[in-house]
């Protein structure tokens, strides 16, 4: 079995509260705001979500990688902007510090995120570096007991408002992603800026901006693990981070699905419910299936991750498959609602923005692709 007892008793938290809370009131305000209600955020770390798989000492909820997958899952079928601010800390945010934190960072840093008291950012894509993250020229120089970091970051998500943030920048220009190094910065630090808020298509709610560096001094006990490593860091981060994509995308799909479903049910032509005709069945059947067996790749991956054994390809099978059905459904969704899915006062209108980034952020499938074939073609 895939799930225990205690997985169906995450999922019915994790469902009941999305019920509660992320009402269609509340999101649609998000939506006319941009901004996410910090009250439900503050429920959703009293709840354990922002730690559901962080250990307990850590003050997580100490579930695996099957419960995160289930939150991440049902937050997502109600909000995919609210499945955010659950993935961060438990995989780009807190991965980071989990693989190579000291106690003492583990304790000052990541324990908060998982409370809810404070908020960590991710920081690797750069303007000039996003799939070929080898390519960032955001440097750390050594200076003493310091390191003296310059560069740019973008789309990071959540950095106007975190309190902190992880870092990748180059130690030694010379060795391209084995010369990357990963470090916790303060926000408020002298030299930290942040550019304005990007414009997005979907996931308004959960700001995203670039993160300026000016001649930002570090101490070189802020290091995240051990010098050049930090490119190690980020692509096991990235295992945990796609698996939580692949939640979002199966969330996002099934809630489409739902849409679909009862409006065809609803809706009449030539006399008829629509969801009579061969060509809207069969277009539903179809959905479905697909989402099931990406279903199925997801909760495999998490699995795996939770057996520890090798996740990187069935994380990227998962990440894949998983975001681009996603797409599929959501605008065969739309297809179903016809005009009315044109709609913002249809909810298949916001989906289909939403789901549009799974494919591209997190390692675009095209990326995905070349760490799949990578896996299975290596000597």
């Amino acid at each position: 079995m895939l799930f225990t007892e205690q997985h169906e008793l995450i999922r019915k938290l994790a469902k009941d509260f999305a019920a509660k809370e992320l009402t269609s009131q509340v999101l649609d305000e998000v939506e006319e705001t941009g901004v996410f209600p910090k009250e439900i955020l503050d429920k959703m770390g009293k709840a354990g979500f922002f730690g559901i798989k962080i250990p307990k000492e850590l003050g997580g909820a100490g579930s695996d990688h099957r419960g995160y997958v289930i939150v991440m899952e049902e937050i997502a079928h109600a909000s995919a902007v609210a499945s955010l601010y659950v993935s961060s800390p438990n995989s780009l945010s807190g991965g980071p510090l989990l693989l190579s934190g000291t106690e003492k960072q583990k304790e000052k840093y990541l324990k908060p995120v998982v409370i809810g008291e404070k908020i960590l950012a991710f920081g690797l894509t750069e303007p000039g570096a996003g799939s070929d993250a080898g390519g960032m020229t955001t440097t750390a120089v050594e200076d003493g007991n310091y390191y003296i970091l310059n560069g740019r970051k973008t789309f990071i998500t959540m950095a106007l408002l975190s309190d902190y943030a992880v870092i990748y920048a180059k130690t030694d220009m010379t060795k391209g992603s084995r010369g990357i190094s990963a470090f916790i910065v303060d926000m408020k630090l002298q030299g930290v800026s942040c550019g304005k808020p990007e414009s997005k298509m979907g996931l308004i709610g959960c700001a995203t901006s670039d993160i300026i560096l000016e001649n930002v001094r570090i101490h070189k006990s802020e290091m995240l693990g051990e010098r050049n490593e930090g490119f190690i860091n980020a692509m096991k981060t990235l295992d945990v981070g796609r698996i939580g994509v692949a939640a979002q995308s199966i969330g996002v799909a099934q809630a489409a699905l739902d849409e679909s479903m009862k409006y065809a049910k609803e809706r009449k032509q030539f006399g008829r419910r629509i969801a009579d005709f061969q060509a809207i069945s069969f277009m539903i059947a179809d959905m479905a299936t697909r989402l099931e067996a990406a279903k199925l790749l997801v909760y495999q991956a998490a699995y795996l991750k939770d057996t520890n054994q090798n996740t990187t390809k069935a994380a990227s099978m998962a990440k894949y498959f998983a975001s681009e059905v996603c797409n599929e459904i959501c605008g065969k969704a739309i297809q179903i609602h016809g005009g009315y899915g044109f709609i913002k006062d249809y909810r298949v209108e916001r989906l289909y923005r939403d789901c549009r980034v799974f494919t591209i952020y997190e390692g675009t499938s095209q990326v995905q692709q070349m760490v799949i074939a990578g896996q299975l073609l290596k000597k």
